[in-house]
């Protein structure tokens, strides 16, 4: 049996409404960082979604079937600490923009300094930089086709 303190384990946070392609691009090339990711979908009463937790969850599950090494869970606390339950010694966050990077970074900062937890960064492939949860959704309220945007195979309806 793996020692847990020994397997690296990426905590992958976020609201993932919906889960794009860009970010199923992240936890391809997190892998081969890492031995296991979880994708942890953060639950925000501020936040105002389209899609319900129970959804999200389901869809991602769904999609990561077959991937022994991805698990999906929620979450309602700070990421940080999350990351201390789940034994993840790092958290996984992509950046798409300079914007993101100086907000990641502050984040980082604090999560590193209150649990000693390490932040890894992967840029957004150039083919995914466009894409956003926020933009998908706003194509929904449009009526028009995600199908684009999120991965193949993927079902939220």
């Amino acid at each position: 049996m793996e020692n847990k303190l020994t397997k690296r384990i990426a905590l992958f946070p976020g609201t993932f409404d919906p889960f794009t392609i860009g970010h199923a691009s992240l936890v391809e090339r997190g892998l081969n960082l890492v031995d296991e990711i979880i994708i942890s979908i953060g639950i925000n009463d501020k936040k105002n979604t389209y899609f319900s937790l129970e959804k999200r969850l389901e869809a991602i599950q769904e999609l990561y079937k077959d991937e022994p090494r991805v698990q999906v869970r929620a979450y309602n606390s700070l990421t940080v600490d999350f990351a201390q339950q789940v034994h993840a010694g790092f958290i996984l966050r992509g950046i798409r923009t300079v914007n993101d990077f100086e907000y990641e970074k502050n984040i980082a900062d604090v999560n590193r300094m209150l649990s000693g937890i390490e932040t890894f960064i992967l840029f957004t492939e150039p083919k995914h930089t466009h894409i956003s949860s926020s933009i998908v959704r706003e194509l929904l309220r449009y009526g028009k086709d995600i199908s684009p945007f999120i991965p193949k195979g993927m079902n939220l309806f």
